[in-house]
């Protein structure tokens, strides 16, 4: 039986990959590791909480005798860190919130990790850690060109900053201690469960609303986008297959401008929902700070040597999207009311057992 040990995993890719490990393999153990800050929602988990081979530990990683108590208690043989603030707009108002999870805590990670799984000759037998990380590492592309794995880092935000030193820290321990890991970045993810401040679900929200729907700038910033079960498939196969010390970039040649997937979102509400939502809900806003006007990536690697590409075209899968949200308004009137909180308490109690290594 092979253990899984992800960080991260009441968000929204996190989630979405617990529910694809456990419906995908039968004879696993899923660790699902979260000190639910205002984006982890065990909600997103319900279907799992009462499957045996699943269990959830409240725990922040940068708490490094936390964390080595859960290499202590499980057996792990891959860790995915998906823990991490992620949210741009809050990294340029708390950058330091990102540096100590994003940075300090991969940091943490990468240390219990060796400290566990380090074997007598150095070696670290079959084990696995992977990074996920993002193509905003590396910057801004012009109109032409892709993100390749060999482009240079050139974050532009805390927050992709804060990831490229995470990456270049888990590299760090590769080359230093012959650690084992992969580096994931992928581009602009989309599907359920996705915490309503992010583009593709704060416009949804906002036009059943009536609200308007703010776009920085003139709309043109382009982004890469993934449907979030196509990435959960990309992990699963560099976790199994990928070799080594090596990056991995997931996208899926899905690149669209900001304002074509808020017009895609209001003519589908408009033709499917109420007819009054209209284009008239778009309002352009101050540009935001340090604004990347253009992400693309180029995943010939991962076609090459894993045999991945994505199933999703963006068509599908905003459709997709769009109808989750409107089959789950009580989530998302939860998440946006802050009610979700509570969720923890209710099911958990309130003495807090789960950190103390007691199981669910």
């Amino acid at each position: 039986m092979k253990t899984y040990l992800i960080t991260g995993g009441a968000g929204f890719i996190g989630s979405n990959f617990v529910l694809y490990l456990l419906k995908r393999y039968e004879d696993i153990c899923v660790v699902n590791v979260d000190a639910l800050t205002y984006a982890g929602n065990l909600e997103n988990l319900i279907a799992v909480e009462n499957d045996d081979r699943y269990h959830f530990r409240k725990v922040n990683i940068c708490d490094t005798r936390a964390v080595d108590r859960l290499f202590e208690q499980f057996d792990v043989d891959f860790v995915v860190n998906f823990a991490a603030e992620s949210h741009v707009d809050r990294s340029i108002e708390t950058p330091q919130v990102f540096v100590n999870t994003n940075v300090c805590g991969t940091v943490s990670l990468l240390d219990a990790a060796r400290r566990a799984w380090e074997l007598d000759d150095g070696s670290y037998g079959s084990k696995k850690f992977l990074q996920v990380s993002t193509d905003e590492v590396y910057g801004s592309l012009g109109v032409d060109g892709y993100f390749t794995e060999d482009t240079p880092l050139d974050p532009h935000s805390p927050y992709s900053s804060s990831k490229a030193s995470a990456d270049l820290f888990v590299k760090a321990y590769g080359d230093t201690y012959g650690f084992p890991f992969n580096i994931t970045r992928c581009s602009n993810n989309y599907g359920p469960f996705q915490f309503p401040e992010k583009l593709i679900p704060l416009m949804i929200n906002n036009a059943l609303h009536g609200k308007k729907l703010p776009i920085y700038g003139d709309g043109l910033n382009i982004r890469d986008w993934l449907y979030v079960e196509d990435h959960c498939k990309a992990i699963d196969v560099v976790i199994e297959r990928g070799r080594l010390g090596e990056v991995y970039n997931v996208g899926g040649h899905n690149e669209r401008t900001n304002v074509a997937i808020v017009e895609t979102i209001l003519d589908y509400l408009s033709c499917n929902v109420n007819e009054n939502i209209s284009r008239d809900l778009i309002d352009y806003v101050s540009d935001r700070k340090g604004h990347d006007r253009r992400y693309g990536i180029d995943p010939k690697k991962i076609s090459n040597e894993l045999g991945w590409m994505p199933d999703t075209p963006f068509e599908d899968g905003i459709k997709k999207t769009i109808a989750w949200y409107l089959e789950n308004k009580s989530w998302v009137e939860g998440v946006t009311s802050g009610g979700y909180q509570n969720y923890y308490k209710a099911m958990y109690g309130d003495r807090n057992r789960l950190s103390q290594g007691e199981d669910r």
